[in-house]
């Protein structure tokens, strides 16, 4: 896990590095045309035209001369965003930190902007794309998951709405089979109460887990392997009726009836 310690030398080093870069792009900066009307319009468009062509530090240039400029320009929160986009684009850890504290402080300053939603679906982003494997740390995934779900409830009407809720969905299920492969492992070492204990927990914090047939089946067959096939069955018949296509699905049908012999035959006594 990375320490606080640790993310704030990374961000120096960006913070240096970056005002390195500004430094020598000097010529960036002051190469307004003479007599230009709207030179923030000019700067501004000229900032987009370099995001769009993936020319990140020339269009944060731009962006950032907006900002630092013309503190009372239409275009002002705007290029804010930009430079978020920009640190965004370079998607390396220091600038995607970087990223987050951009678009924090545009939710910060303009909170109630035509905008907001945008800024709110790029800082998860930022997060989301720091999310690691499902065997590693998942506090990042925590962190995206929060700022997903602060977008669902602050913005019902966006349009960037199926995005946040597709990107939610793969938040999700990144945390939720990081919990699953700790109750899987349980199952391999036959720790069968913390493979059902961790199995269920992870039904019950997401039940819309897409792997969730994965954990049926395991959740199951550790009931059965505790002698508990009353409470099994249920698992393997939501397998058969929630996945039409499963690894798990054939296996599953065949263990149905199993068990179902096996409690008919205890029913009756024999």
């Amino acid at each position: 896990m990375t320490s606080p310690l640790a993310v704030r030398v990374r961000l120096i080093v960006a913070v240096a590095a970056i005002a390195l870069v500004s430094a020598c792009s000097s010529s960036t900066r002051g190469s307004l045309p003479p007599g230009t009307a709207e030179p923030d319009k000019f700067l501004f468009d000229k900032g987009m035209a370099a995001l769009n062509s993936k020319k990140w530090l020339t269009a944060r240039e731009y962006f950032k001369q907006v900002t630092e400029t013309y503190t009372q320009s239409t275009y002002r929160p705007d290029a804010k965003l930009g430079i978020g986009d920009t640190y965004l684009g370079e998607g390396t850890a220091e600038a995607l930190v970087l990223a987050i504290n951009e678009f924090k402080e545009f939710l910060s300053f303009y909170p109630t902007h035509r905008r907001a939603d945008y800024a709110q679906l790029k800082l998860s982003m930022a997060h989301f794309r720091q999310m690691r494997h499902p065997q590693r740390d998942q506090t990042e995934t925590r962190e995206a998951v929060k700022e997903l779900e602060a977008f669902v409830a602050r913005y019902p009407g966006s349009s960037l709405m199926p995005e946040a809720k597709q990107r939610l969905r793969e938040a999700r299920d990144r945390l939720s089979q990081s919990d699953y492969l700790v109750g899987y492992f349980y199952y391999r070492q036959r720790w069968y109460v913390g493979a059902v204990d961790r199995f269920k927990s992870v039904l019950k914090d997401d039940p819309e887990y897409t792997g969730r047939d994965a954990l049926y089946y395991y959740l199951a067959d550790s009931l059965v392997k505790m002698n508990l096939q009353a409470e099994a069955l249920p698992y393997l018949e939501k397998l058969i009726a929630e996945f039409e296509q499963s690894e798990y699905l054939a296996e599953a049908q065949k263990r149905v009836t199993e068990l179902k012999t096996q409690l008919a035959a205890k029913t009756s006594g024999g």
